[in-house]
């Protein structure tokens, strides 16, 4: 499996300033650790397996940028990722998603990665069989010297044989399927019929998700194949057949061993609000912050490096990266478990975000918000564009927006961006025509986000 693993740390933030703006360190950090996992793998002594990933634990309030970070990292590594939040999790013995779930998704990402690269590598070669597939159906093979001209042939020169008419007909046709002119036809092709098997209980109690994946595959590898007929257009089928195909073409125990060794060696976990498992400050005793200890305490040997049972093979978690973020309104980073904080031994804060900063996320990334607007309205035809002061009004609104009722950092700029387009948005194409074009100006935003500024009851408007 092919990864970028040429990116300096200095190149991975450049990549990660396409997206989000400011936030230097925590960039900085996380662009370490993804190349300091790369140096490992360089690493040609024994020293190799013990070297571990420094973990990160990013402090910072909601919307600046946390997540983020984290997910884009993912992109650049080209690594499988999942996002957990922490607070969904409960100690063993509790109904709930259990710790080890979280390692669970990560291999299903790391396959998925895996099957997507074998799926590319076979790309041709399926399209190919798919191709022959469909001209089977479209002109059936010759069988028997009884076969006659009942298959429709433009050709000036006389076919020899029936066997030489057939062939003939079937590079007419192939043409026509490579051009797209038999795109519309309906073809009825044969396609396996998906068997789900229900498992639940086992005996008096649940089997965990692993065992019961297991037990599935097992059933469903001893239960005859079954397919069914189904009629579709030749671009739908070309598509379902590719599929097919593809996966006959593909290893899929290499696939499985392939990914168990992407998720081991490139996985990224993220735990989101791992402030809200952290006892609160000066608290001792029971109640909810036993319960909140448990899941610190289930969570320490994932982090600390221990094998789970998935249903493609077991997985060591000793070199997957962990990044985990929460706000610590409440609870402080040290209200943590001793051991649990001692894994994530790099903290980064995350600044506020200022009312430059707004300005900046509105303009720059290369998914920008404004930009995002602007494709909205460009598939009606409609042309949407922003002055200067508009964008450096929005964004002042939005900051003082934040100031004055909840900070929920970026995330403010969706409410303010909704408001001031959501009129125009509603009129296309019905009053605003395709062709069109709208200019946002300063005294537009001042006049449609008025109400939005006066009224200090924002709830409604709160993501």
């Amino acid at each position: 499996m092919e990864h970028i693993i040429s990116l300096t740390p200095r190149q991975i933030v450049a990549e990660l300033d396409k997206y989000i703006i400011g936030q230097h360190d925590a960039k900085r950090n996380v662009a370490i650790a993804l190349r300091n996992r790369i140096r490992r793998l360089m690493v040609k002594s024994e020293i190799q397996k013990d070297i571990v990933p420094n973990n990160i634990l990013m402090i910072g309030s909601t919307g600046v940028g946390k997540t983020e970070i984290a997910r884009r990292l993912a992109k650049v590594a080209n690594a499988p990722f999942t996002k957990v939040e922490a607070s969904k999790f409960t100690e063993v013995g509790y109904v709930g998603r259990d710790v080890e779930s979280m390692v669970r998704d990560l291999v299903e990402q790391s396959v998925a990665l895996v099957r997507e690269v074998k799926n590319e590598a076979v790309k041709a070669k399926a399209a190919e069989a798919v191709e022959e597939l469909i001209l089977d159906i479209l002109i059936p093979p010759v069988k028997s010297a009884g076969f006659t001209r009942s298959i429709p042939v433009d050709s000036d020169a006389e076919p020899t044989n029936d066997t030489e008419l057939n062939e003939r007909t079937r590079e007419r046709f192939r043409e026509k399927l490579r051009n797209g002119e038999l795109d519309d036809r309906k073809i009825e092709i044969n396609v396996k019929a998906s068997s789900p098997v229900g498992v639940g209980m086992i005996g008096n109690g649940m089997i965990d998700d692993a065992s019961m994946a297991g037990l599935q595959d097992m059933i469903s590898g001893m239960m005859p194949k079954k397919t069914k007929k189904r009629k579709l257009s030749i671009s739908e089928a070309r598509k379902v057949l590719l599929e097919e195909e593809a996966s006959k073409l593909i290893d899929f125990d290499e696939v499985k061993e392939e990914a168990i060794k992407l998720a081991e060696n490139n996985g990224i976990i993220f735990i989101d609000e791992i402030d809200k498992i952290a006892s609160k400050s000066g608290k001792n005793g029971g109640g909810p912050d036993v319960s909140r200890e448990g899941v610190q305490r289930d969570l320490l040997p994932i982090v600390e490096g221990s094998s789970v049972n998935t249903k493609y093979g077991v997985i060591n978690t000793d070199h997957i990266l962990f990044i985990a973020a929460g706000a610590f309104h409440v609870a402080k980073p040290s209200d943590l478990i001793p051991e649990l904080q001692g894994r994530f031994p790099i903290r980064v804060e995350l600044q506020s975000l200022t009312q430059e900063d707004f300005t900046r996320i509105l303009k720059e990334p290369k998914n920008a918000l404004t930009k995002q607007y602007q494709a909205l309205f460009e598939a009606e035809e409609v042309y949407l564009e922003f002055n200067d002061e508009s964008i450096d009004e929005i964004a002042r609104l939005a900051f003082l927006i934040n100031q004055e009722v909840e900070n929920i950092g970026a995330r403010r700029l969706h409410t303010v961006m909704s408001h001031l387009l959501n009129d125009f948005l509603f009129d296309v194409p019905d009053t605003i025509e395709a062709n069109s074009k709208i200019m946002i100006t300063k005294e537009m935003v001042q006049e449609r986000l008025a109400t939005l500024v006066k009224n200090r009851d924002l709830s409604q408007y709160i993501l």
